[in-house]
């Protein structure tokens, strides 16, 4: 039976393991695979990175998706994100800036 996101829908959840990644190579990581999920999608991001609790939900608010918190404690913690229809593009290696 596919994982349910933490908001309780019926949606399946992609699932990405970012181990011990850093902030920027996670979101590289993030970003690549939001881009291939339909919106609505939900993703559990699972890492030990420190600063994945205030770096997800910044990313989130200059992309346009939607953080849903924490999936499960851990560890290693495991945080959602839902997939917007029309996220901001950012910058290929520096996924926390705009591309303007």
């Amino acid at each position: 039976m596919p994982e349910l996101p933490v908001d309780g829908t019926d949606e399946p959840v992609e699932r990405i393991d970012g181990g011990d990644l850093s902030c920027a190579r996670l979101l590289i990581l993030l970003r690549a695979r939001v881009a291939e999920l339909a919106e609505g999608s939900v993703v559990h991001l699972s890492t030990t990175d420190p600063v994945a609790p205030i770096d997800l939900p910044a990313w989130c608010r200059i992309t346009g998706h939607t953080y849903l918190g924490v999936a499960d404690a851990g560890p290693p913690p495991v945080y959602g994100v839902r997939v917007s229809g029309s996220p901001v593009a950012t910058r290929p290696d520096r996924p926390w800036h705009p591309v303007t």
